[in-house]
């Protein structure tokens, strides 16, 4: 009787003791409903699949498929420049001491690396036109190793974007993305031909948007990224992690020549707009007021005791051309374009040049103290010469 009382206390005690545990522990165990297992955790973590720490597309794959789809469409371009020509060696004198075996030998050709995209079926190329100017030949070759001479159809210096033409058949045609859509922080791979390595493909995110005043180019809205981009990656594609363009890559920030994680490329939809112009007219049409522009200051501000600190001092006006016509002075600071704010430099030529020739457009000026709104009839900007 004494054995059966012991096993009996010690059995409640155990009991209690789990009671208490699973009490503190659990207590949504102890409120189950009619027919729910009493361990429904640990049922359904042992019936569960095991899932790995990332999905299981993007540990196999990552962004595989995007360069994939765009890699094809991204070309090696080299130009070929004629060496420039001594300006002394007619000179009998210059012969007899420089002659070939006794002097400097015949020069080769320069050859220039950059890539290039396909962006239609046709044949058409995107490039930069830092790689192809004062090209007198140009290769590309495809990444399917093709090789063709392209021309020439078209290039803009100010906005450092060119357009070729080859003639082959089954060109894998680039998908262009929305630009509008592209948001710091959004992965995107640069794809080119860095070194003369072969296609390279990197992989960064968008570090910025709409940089400009960098000194690169004329008209600027460069997109940012830490993508590494090196010398010979120029005319490439940027794209999403959809393997849709969406950037021209254009130029890298360096102290070393290699990259530092701070490129530019310039977005899509303003390369094709350039390109479409190109092809159709030959030409890139831009509006101009012939005006001399600096930033304003807040110590040129202060100086003339202005009401504004931002917008575009005028420092000179081009005689009879279209601002002096229109009323505009030096002196005076531009603060907005049809009701739209500018507040420096590039944003004053970016408006301007959006405008359609010999339209007519307001112009707010700050004149001292006064503000006035001035009627300007837009004129074509001058062809700008290549490097």
């Amino acid at each position: 009787m004494r054995r059966t009382w012991l096993i009996f206390s010690q059995a409640v005690t155990v009991s209690l003791a789990l009671l208490f545990v699973v009490a503190t522990l659990k207590p949504d165990w102890l409120s189950r409903r009619p027919g729910q297992p009493l361990l429904p955790e640990i049922v359904s973590i042992v019936s569960a699949p095991v899932a790995s720490a990332t999905p299981a597309s993007a540990a196999l794959s990552g962004y595989s498929a995007a360069a994939r789809k765009a890699a094809p469409s991204v070309v090696s371009v080299t130009a070929l420049r004629a060496p420039q020509r001594n300006p002394h060696v007619d000179d009998p004198w210059f012969r007899f001491f420089f002659r070939e075996g006794n002097g400097p030998q015949r020069q080769e050709p320069q050859r220039g690396l950059g890539s290039g995209v396909i962006v239609s079926p046709e044949g058409y190329l995107l490039t930069n036109n830092h790689v192809i100017d004062g090209a007198s030949e140009i290769e590309v070759q495809l990444a399917d190793g093709r090789q063709a001479s392209a021309k020439v159809i078209g290039a803009d210096p100010e906005s450092d974007v060119a357009v070729l033409k080859i003639s082959l058949d089954r060109l894998p045609a680039v998908t262009f993305g929305h630009v509008d859509e592209l948001q710091v922080g959004d992965i995107v791979l640069a794809i080119g031909n860095p070194f003369a390595v072969g296609q390279t493909v990197t992989s960064g995110i968008v570090s910025a948007m709409g940089r400009s005043r960098l000194g690169i180019n004329t008209f600027e809205n460069f997109i940012q990224t830490d993508a590494a981009i090196n010398p010979g990656n120029s005319g490439g594609a940027l794209v999403d992690v959809n393997g849709n363009l969406v950037g021209i890559n254009t130029a890298i920030f360096s102290r070393s020549g290699g990259s530092l994680g701070i490129g530019f490329a310039i977005p899509a939809d303003s390369a094709r707009q350039v390109m479409e112009s190109l092809i159709r007219d030959g030409t890139v049409t831009r509006g101009w007021i012939g005006v001399e522009p600096r930033d304003l200051t807040p110590e040129i501000a202060e100086t003339f005791q202005l009401p504004v600190t931002e917008g575009v001092l005028i420092t000179g006006v081009l005689q009879d051309g279209p601002a002096s016509q229109g009323g505009i002075r030096p002196g005076d600071v531009v603060v907005s374009v049809q009701g739209h704010a500018v507040t420096n430099t590039q944003q004053l030529l970016s408006a301007v040049a959006a405008l359609k020739p010999d339209s007519t457009v307001e112009i707010g000026v700050q004149r001292g103290r006064q503000a006035v709104d001035l009627q300007v009839r837009v004129a074509q900007r001058p062809r700008a010469t290549m490097r």
